[in-house]
């Protein structure tokens, strides 16, 4: 036979039965074969053997019977998928089958074992098992191509934020800051995780607004409404007390049930710039920088 794809363990409390179970086996499939004289002993290999893919349990051993030894292997994560091929030549009646089957068995064979039945069951759960093996590589595949994928979306993503040129704060909608760009903490002066966990009103000022808590109230109400706010002129408060004049604009994110998840606030460094009044007849009414 070609090399072992498959590992069996066969339980049997006779030594002539597991010699003739493994001579068998060995004779017409490409399996390792472990053998155990009690179910304590298979119980013991199971703990061993990580990678049992089907276990051949006879019914009537002494001490722990074959039942016992299908209950205690079922209650075990490592060994509650594993199929379990009954044999016995005493436990024949139906009552002993439906029990077997209530313990987890996938088959109940009766000796005198037919060889050519055994070989078939067992090549049947060979052919099931190679089936999930090769599904789970497939989906092993796919997970980590989407794995992939959605890490070089991210490192892409993450590439625009760190090389934009405005700053880029995202807040809870109670406005903390839960996230900040490299351009946000130069412009304030912060490390990220010092913006991290500060309120909005801690690093902004909006004109016309004496208080944090009432341009929330206000951003809210709006953002609720329309899901974003125009640009306006506002002002940074960095960490030395620094007023950075900027122009910012609020967006609101939505979770499936309409509630806003997040608030996108996006401010452009306007350090430079004049605006001049549109009512001056005089003046171009674009921004102007400064000389």
């Amino acid at each position: 036979m070609s090399a072992a794809e498959y590992k069996i363990l066969i339980v049997d409390d006779h030594a002539h039965n597991l010699y003739t179970l493994r001579t068998l086996i060995e004779k017409h499939l490409a399996a390792e074969v472990l053998e155990a004289a009690s179910g304590r002993e298979a119980i013991d290999l199971s703990l061993e053997h990580r990678d049992i893919d089907l276990i051949i349990l006879d019914v009537q051993m002494p001490e722990m019977d074959g039942f016992q030894t299908a209950s205690m292997l079922k209650l075990r994560k490592r060994t509650r998928d594993v199929p379990i091929i009954f044999l016995t030549a005493a436990f024949k009646s139906e009552e002993f089958q439906q029990r077997g089957f209530a313990v987890g068995a996938v088959d109940y064979l009766l000796k005198p074992i037919d060889d050519n039945l055994l070989i078939n069951k067992i090549s049947t759960y060979f052919r099931l098992i190679s089936k999930e093996r090769s599904l789970n590589r497939e989906l092993e595949r796919l997970v980590a191509e989407r794995t992939a994928e959605l890490e070089q979306a991210r490192q892409y993503l993450q590439n625009i934020l760190t090389h934009m040129g405005e700053a880029l704060l995202v807040l809870t909608p109670e406005g903390i800051i839960k996230t900040a760009n490299p351009a946000a903490c130069r412009m304030l002066d912060y490390a990220e995780a010092d913006l991290i966990g500060l309120a909005i009103g801690d690093v902004f000022e909006e004109e016309g607004d004496a208080e944090a808590g009432a341009f929330m109230g206000t951003w809210l109400e709006a953002l609720i409404r329309t899901g974003a706010l125009a640009k306006i002129d506002a002002r940074f408060i960095a960490q030395d007390g620094r007023r950075v004049s900027i122009l910012f604009s609020r967006t609101a994110v939505k979770d499936s049930d309409g509630r806003i998840s997040d608030i996108i606030c996006i401010a452009k460094d306007m350090t430079g710039y004049v605006r001049i009044d549109p009512d001056d007849e005089h003046a171009n009414p674009k921004e102007t920088e400064q000389p």
